[in-house]
C-alpha cells in the first residue's frame, strides 16, 4: 500500500505540523452592548456570559480584554431614545460615539473600535429603517445610515458595520466619508445578511425586536445562494473593505462561494442564537463546550473566514482553548 494518509495523522506534533487551518487571536471581534447609567452589569439571560455594560464599566472589562489579546471590539448601543425616524442614531452625544471616545481616550490605538450601523435600536418600531405604510424606506434609512456612519468615525469609531441591508448603503455611506475627509474609515459590511432565526437572543440584548412584521423584505432570504453573492459584490463594487456573512453556522457555503469570487477579506458573524445553543447544551452537559466552540471556528476560517465575530472569544482566551 503506496497511500497511507494516517502516516501524518500519527501523533499530535506532525498533526500540528500538516494543519491546513490555523486560528489566531488576530482574527477576533469581541461584541460589546453599551446602555446608559453607572456600574451597570446587567447579564443576558438569553446569552449566558454576555452582559450589558455602562461606560464605566466597559473601560474595566475592555482592558481586562486588551492583557489577554483582545483588542478588536464591535460595539452595540442599547437604550437611547427611540423615535419614528431614528434620530438619536446620529446625535453625537448617543451612546455608540460617546463609549467610541471614552475607549480611545483611555486606549488609543491599542483597541480596534468597529461599531454597528443600524438604526433597530434606535427606532420606535424595531425594524432597520424608516417605516412608511408598514414597509422600510430604502433611501430614507440610508441617509439616516450616512449620518450615523459619519458621527460614529468623528467620535474615533475605525470601522463600521452597516447591518441594516439597505440597497446603496456603503456608496452612500463611503460618499458621506470621504466628503469629510474620512478617506481612512474601512466599512466592514454586513453583506449577506439572512433573515434569520437564529437572531433570537440578540432581540433580547439589543432591544430590537420588530413590533410588527418582520425583516424578509429587506434582509436576505436563506435559500438564495446566487443573490447572495450578488448582493456582496454589489457592496465590493460600492467601496466596502471587507465583506460579512450573517450568520455564520448554516451559511458556511455561502462563505466558501464569497471566497472564490472576492479578493477581500471574508468575515462571519458567529451569531446569538449559535452562540446560545452551544451554551445551552454545555450547560447540561450534552457536549463539550471546548471542543464544539473551537470545531465551530476551524469550520469558519475553513470556509473562508479570516475575521470572525464571536461572543465566545473570552471564553477561548480566557481559558487558552486555542
Amino acid at each position: 500500500m503506496l497511500q497511507r494518509p494516517r502516516r501524518l495523522r500519527k501523533n499530535p506534533v506532525v498533526r500540528e505540523m500538516i494543519a491546513e487551518t490555523r486560528l489566531s487571536k488576530d482574527m477576533f471581534i469581541y461584541p460589546y452592548f453599551v446602555v446608559p447609567g453607572n456600574n451597570v452589569v446587567h447579564p443576558l439571560d438569553a446569552m449566558p456570559g454576555i452582559s450589558h455594560f455602562s461606560e464605566d464599566t466597559l473601560i474595566k472589562d475592555v482592558e481586562k480584554g486588551l492583557k489577554l489579546g483582545v483588542n478588536k471590539i464591535m460595539l452595540f448601543g442599547v437604550g437611547d431614545e427611540k423615535s419614528d425616524n431614528a434620530a438619536s442614531a446620529y446625535h453625537d452625544h448617543s451612546l455608540v460615539p460617546s463609549a467610541v471616545r471614552l475607549l480611545k481616550k483611555n486606549f488609543g490605538d491599542d483597541l480596534y473600535i468597529v461599531t454597528d450601523v443600524c438604526v433597530c435600536s434606535y427606532t420606535s418600531h424595531g425594524h432597520c429603517g424608516i417605516l412608511k405604510n408598514d414597509y422600510v424606506q430604502n433611501d430614507e434609512t440610508v441617509e439616516v445610515i450616512a449620518k450615523m456612519a459619519l458621527t460614529h468615525v468623528q467620535a474615533g469609531a475605525d470601522m463600521l458595520a452597516p447591518s441594516d441591508m439597505m440597497d446603496g448603503r456603503v456608496a452612500a455611506m463611503r460618499s458621506v466619508l470621504d466628503g469629510a475627509g474620512y478617506v481612512n474609515a474601512a466599512i466592514m459590511s454586513h453583506a449577506t445578511k439572512f433573515a434569520s432565526a437564529y437572531y433570537g437572543p440578540f432581540r433580547e440584548a439589543a432591544d430590537c425586536a420588530p413590533s410588527k412584521g418582520d425583516r424578509k423584505a429587506y434582509q436576505m432570504d436563506f435559500r438564495n445562494p446566487n443573490e447572495a453573492l450578488r448582493e456582496a459584490l454589489l457592496d465590493e463594487s460600492e467601496g466596502a473593505d471587507v465583506l460579512m456573512v450573517k450568520p455564520a453556522l448554516a451559511y458556511l457555503d455561502i462563505m466558501h462561494n464569497l471566497k472564490q469570487h472576492t479578493d477581500l477579506p471574508i468575515a462571519c458573524y458567529n451569531v446569538s442564537g449559535e452562540y446560545s445553543m452551544v451554551k445551552a447544551a454545555a450547560q447540561r452537559g450534552w457536549i463539550d463546550e471546548q471542543k464544539v466552540v473551537m470545531e465551530t471556528m476551524h469550520a469558519f476560517a475553513r470556509a473562508g473566514a479570516s475575521i470572525i465575530t464571536t461572543y465566545h472569544i473570552r471564553d477561548i482566551v480566557e481559558n487558552n482553548w486555542m
